[in-house]
């Protein structure tokens, strides 16, 4: 038990987050207000602007990214690895050169992967990108900065230690695989207006970005316990 709390000290003073970071029940509802202000971007873009992602993709986009990404770089600019060497604007700072960067690397991935190409597709790709980036590189950017040995180590090696980086790693492969299976239906010849890039690819990454929350909910309340009951 000793050697546990030794190593949980330090875990923390080397900017590792560690379990008593954030306990499961403060993630769910950090998580509640990620998801309110997901939902305050579509009723703004419902009632104040007359549009949806059908209707106007860009805007709607727009609005989507603009209105969580604050609110995602609050919370986990609170999360922030070694809060006694960087400060919470830092990390805010550092998590707006990650929102630009996350989205110049999904709009790179989306071409590359047969996103279509054109000036009418422009600012769809921008803006889907950034709201991407927000539910990817965003949180890792917040708490990690520039630290390549824990972006290797919870994207990579996918060895995530403790809920914080349960909160990063498991929504954000969500996102994007959700992503992934929401373009599956754009080929397809049924001529519906969702169809168009990115509209089924944007519901598709909202959705595993949400199961991605979930799961990394389940995952603090049963994979820590039973690493709990190990140590002790």
């Amino acid at each position: 038990m000793n050697e546990a709390k030794k190593k949980k000290k330090l875990d923390s003073s080397i900017g590792v987050p560690n379990d008593d970071s954030i306990s499961a029940l403060a993630a769910f509802s950090m998580y509640l207000i990620t998801g309110l202000f997901l939902g305050v971007g579509f009723w703004v873009a419902r009632n104040k602007f007359s549009v949806d992602l059908v209707s106007d993709p860009p805007l709607t986009l727009f609005l989507l990214w603009s209105i969580e990404f604050p609110v995602v770089v609050i919370i986990f600019s609170l999360l922030r690895n070694a809060p006694e060497k960087c400060s919470c604007f830092r990390a805010i700072g550092r998590s707006i050169l990650g929102l630009i960067s996350g989205a110049f690397l999904n709009a790179l991935g989306a071409i590359s992967l047969g996103a279509p190409i054109g000036m009418q597709y422009l600012l769809r790709t921008v803006h889907w990108s950034f709201l991407m980036s927000v539910f990817t590189f965003v949180p890792a950017t917040a708490v990690f900065g520039a630290s390549w040995t824990d972006w290797h180590r919870v994207f990579a090696s996918m060895k995530p230690s403790g809920n914080v980086e349960y909160m990063i790693f498991i929504p954000a492969y969500g996102a994007i695989i959700g992503g992934w299976f929401g373009a599956w239906p754009m080929p397809l010849d049924w001529e519906r207006p969702w169809q168009e890039w990115p509209i089924c690819v944007c519901y598709g990454a909202i959705g595993g970005y949400i199961v991605g929350q979930i799961v990394s909910l389940c995952a603090m309340f049963f994979l820590r316990k039973d690493e709990h009951l190990k140590v002790a």
